[in-house]
């Protein structure tokens, strides 16, 4: 039952960190994951958290692996993947109030990537307009496609994120036929 729930834990947050890497590149792809205003698909999954904490170390890696592909700078793949973490720790302690769900990282990702494209790459532009072109970024990645993404998957949460008791149990429900 202990290594059920383990794999269980490993196999979803690999998974997360999969998805998190493919949207991020695909965004790349588009020109959306870089630059003063972000629109990475991938920050949909920073709800996830709200479903398993898996998602956490999920989250953590997949964007720590997406901005060493992306090519950015040591300090952006340190603390942009920072900014994920407690975004998506954020969620999780939030998450009895599923409206509340995009807000931590929303705002980890605007208190702490402006500071990345100020200093780290020396955009132009001053720390509140970055605050302002990554919160409008944020808000539609997080909160318009992450709420849409948690209003799909909460219909199909018991599928999808099983639980270590329903895995448990379905293998208990197996070894009696």
């Amino acid at each position: 039952m202990m290594r059920d729930k383990k794999a269980l834990f490993v196999t979803q947050a690999a998974m997360i960190a999969a998805l998190y890497v493919v949207l991020t590149l695909f965004a790349n792809l588009l020109g959306l994951a870089n630059y003063a205003v972000q629109i990475r698909f991938s920050e949909a999954l920073t709800v996830l958290p709200f479903f398993t904490p898996a998602a956490i170390p999920g989250l953590t890696v997949g964007c720590l692996l997406s901005n060493l592909l992306t090519g950015c700078l040591p300090f952006d793949v340190a603390f942009g993947s920072v900014a994920t973490l407690l975004g998506a720790a954020g969620t999780y302690l939030l998450r009895k109030h599923v409206w509340a769900a995009p807000i931590p990282p929303i705002l980890a990702n605007v208190l702490i990537v402006p500071f990345i494209l100020a200093y780290v790459y020396q955009f132009e532009g001053s720390i509140p307009y970055f605050m302002l072109t990554v919160g409008i970024g944020e808000i539609l990645s997080c909160g318009v496609l992450g709420m849409a993404l948690l209003g799909i998957l909460n219909k199909y949460r018991g599928v999808i994120f099983k639980t270590e008791a329903s895995v448990g149990t379905k293998r208990i429900e197996n070894t009696k036929s």
